[in-house]
């Protein structure tokens, strides 16, 4: 759970905007230790203490929420629409995520401050995006990343019908992008193993909520393979299907990095982070749900198995050459 939603639970009284607040101030501990990330998950079981007699501590306003922060590592919520890093040969003076966590450092440590990229999210896609403060963070967490080791799941509302309750999308990306999209490679194609995995969250008006899970990271990764399993994202301008689907419109394509978790860089101590849902999404997910005809509605059962979580045996180290497969687990 949220450290904000779990310190809400201990104090109805307290709105989200407050129960923000008094964690950005350092006025909230989870088992001793002094957290100031909203977004900073906490365990049932965690010790969460407000003191709102504890003298604040300085705030440097991050023009981005911040989902966790501590001396090596920082993870925003990224709007749709803002670019992640520069693009090559911007202007130094371009809006992106990585220089709105620049200023934010550089006002919160002084000249000490330090902003390493680690991964990017596409610009129309919202969610948990990851920094580094320390080049050892940044060296440790691209690391993980390059060996799939940190677990990033996904909401995504798809158009079509999911042939099934989980999948696998295991299909090699080519390298080349051809009128500025990507796609899967077709035999003797340079390309890169890509694997994703799957799960209706709920059933829709010709439509669905899916978690998704990536195996391996690539550019336009969930949006290519979802198309090439006939559910592409809805709102997707490159990779979707117009004039196709629910009658619902989406406001851009909707993907939003939801759950991010990893073992810290330096410490090896487990962090897991989660993103709500952002206002667009929701109204979407609202409006299908309207749509949909009671009887056709379907949502995933509580307790239900977490197939996304298992480790698949087979991790894309088949040639890139080799057909693909897009494989419902029945």
């Amino acid at each position: 759970m949220r450290l904000d939603l779990a310190l809400i639970r201990l104090h109805p009284s307290l709105s989200r905007r407050k129960a923000r607040a008094a964690i950005e101030k350092g006025q909230v501990t989870v088992d001793g230790e002094r957290v100031r990330a909203a977004g900073r998950h906490v365990a049932e079981t965690a010790k969460v203490i407000w003191d709102p007699n504890r003298p604040a501590l300085s705030r440097a306003r991050s023009s981005l929420p911040l989902l966790y922060e501590d001396e090596h590592v920082l993870v925003v919520d990224k709007p749709a629409g803002l670019l992640s890093v520069p693009t090559p040969g911007a202007a130094t003076t371009e809006d992106t995520a990585f220089a709105r966590v620049r200023d934010y450092v550089a006002r919160r440590r002084g000249g000490a401050g330090w902003v390493g990229r680690v991964h990017r999210l596409d610009r129309d896609t919202s969610g948990a995006l990851v920094f580094a403060l320390t080049p050892a963070a940044r060296a440790g967490l691209i690391r993980a990343f390059r060996a799939h080791r940190i677990e990033r799941r996904y909401l995504v509302l798809v158009s079509g019908r999911p042939p099934a309750e989980t999948g696998i999308v295991d299909a090699p990306l080519r390298d080349a992008y051809v009128g500025g999209r990507r796609g899967v490679a077709r035999a003797g194609e340079p390309a890169q193993p890509a694997l994703t995995r799957w799960r209706v969250r709920e059933r829709l008006e010709e439509a669905a909520l899916l978690e998704v899970e990536l195996g391996t990271g690539r550019q336009h990764q969930i949006r290519v393979h979802l198309s090439h399993a006939g559910l592409p994202v809805l709102g997707d301008p490159v990779y979707g299907r117009p004039g196709r689907g629910p009658r619902t419109r989406a406001p851009r394509q909707m993907l939003h990095a939801f759950g991010l978790s990893f073992a810290h860089p330096i410490g090896g101590e487990r962090v897991a982070i989660e993103s709500t849902l952002p206002a667009d999404f929701a109204r979407a997910l609202a409006a299908l749900r309207r749509s949909a005809p009671r009887q056709q509605r379907h949502r995933a059962p509580k307790g239900a198995p977490r197939p996304l979580q298992e480790r698949a045996e087979r991790t894309s180290r088949r040639p890139a050459g080799e057909s693909s497969k897009c494989t419902p687990t029945w």
